[in-house]
């Protein structure tokens, strides 16, 4: 068995990869996996076992179509997670993420047709279903997407989809809820908070801080998506929630907690432009037809996250620093 995984220099890829090279996932010990990564500002080499001998590394762009043409025969799957993903830099520069994230996955499912894989899991983001005041969204919800990022995403989806139904290719598609864990960039607001209350830093809270969202740990969502890629339906949507709604002024109360600090260390900053109030997935088709359920509880997950980064400064303070070496 050989993967092919795009993105997995960046958070959620490189602890699918170390997972899958470490034996977590039964019946893929052996497996060997091959990484492509353009490694913008999000990949980190450091994030991957790079002296495995069962792990190939390609820096490479998706949206690279000679390259992937070359690159894929012999694969017997893959498991789609490039994407530009902050939605702030979205605001600022739409076109990069139309590029990669519609484009690229466009590029990369033709070249998978091209060249005969067998399975593909395109993983994509609850974003793309824009906002709910109540209730949970299931994957026959429309799609609204309110940010440039959502918008591109949910064009990569739909690309997915036509590709299935045009050529037939076996593509599951998962959108997720917020993640959090160990080697997230600081830019989103778990680390980029824990960054700065170690640094004794303001912590910039967007508006009042009412708005929700679900929390999933890193490791729940990989698992999630293995069992998409080995046992999910072809052209089919699979939801992957974790049933812990946070606002962001409880996860930043938590946070303060967890380092002893207090709200002195917050400073509200104007909020976002089109920020979503609530997001909610009901994934209850994930877990009926494939069996998942979360095992790492927010408390749990948060506490181990914090631990980390206060471990691991020398991750984490390169990137601050507009140091790291890709």
């Amino acid at each position: 068995m050989r993967l092919m995984v795009t993105g997995a220099a960046g958070f959620i890829g490189s602890h699918y990869v170390r997972t899958l090279l470490d034996g977590g996932y039964p019946g893929y010990e052996h497996a060997d996996v091959t990484v492509v990564d353009k490694l913008t500002y999000a990949g980190n080499r450091a994030n991957l076992p790079l002296g495995d001998p069962r792990l190939t590394f390609v820096q490479g762009d998706v949206c690279d179509l000679d390259l992937l043409l070359d690159l894929l025969p012999g694969h017997d799957a893959v498991v789609h997670f490039a994407a530009e993903s902050h939605v702030d830099r979205s605001l600022r520069s739409a076109a990069a993420f139309v590029r990669t994230n519609a484009g690229g996955t466009q590029t990369l499912l033709d070249a998978c047709v091209a060249r005969g894989v067998q399975r593909v899991v395109h993983v994509s983001t609850d974003e793309v279903y824009g906002a709910i005041g109540e209730g949970s969204w299931t994957e026959e919800s429309p799609l609204l997407p309110n940010s440039p990022y959502a918008a591109s995403k949910a064009a990569s989806d739909l690309v997915a989809r036509a590709v299935w139904r045009t050529h037939g290719l076996d593509v599951s598609v998962t959108r997720c809820c917020n993640n959090y864990g160990p080697y997230q960039h600081p830019e989103k607001l778990i680390p980029r908070f824990v960054t700065g209350l170690l640094q004794g830093s303001r912590l910039p809270l967007y508006g009042d801080g009412r708005n929700v969202r679900e929390w999933l740990h890193v490791d729940d969502h990989c698992r999630a998506v293995h069992l998409v890629l080995t046992r999910g339906r072809a052209g089919e949507i699979y939801n992957v929630g974790g049933g812990e709604e946070r606002t962001n002024r409880q996860v930043t109360q938590s946070l303060l907690g967890l380092l002893g600090a207090d709200w002195s260390s917050v400073e509200q900053v104007a909020d976002r432009k089109g920020h979503d109030l609530r997001y909610s997935l009901d994934d209850s088709k994930i877990r009926d037809e494939l069996g998942y359920a979360p095992r790492i509880t927010f408390e749990e997950g948060l506490a181990i996250t914090v631990a980390w980064y206060r471990d691991h400064p020398d991750w984490w303070k390169p990137v601050l620093e507009g140091a790291w070496t890709r």
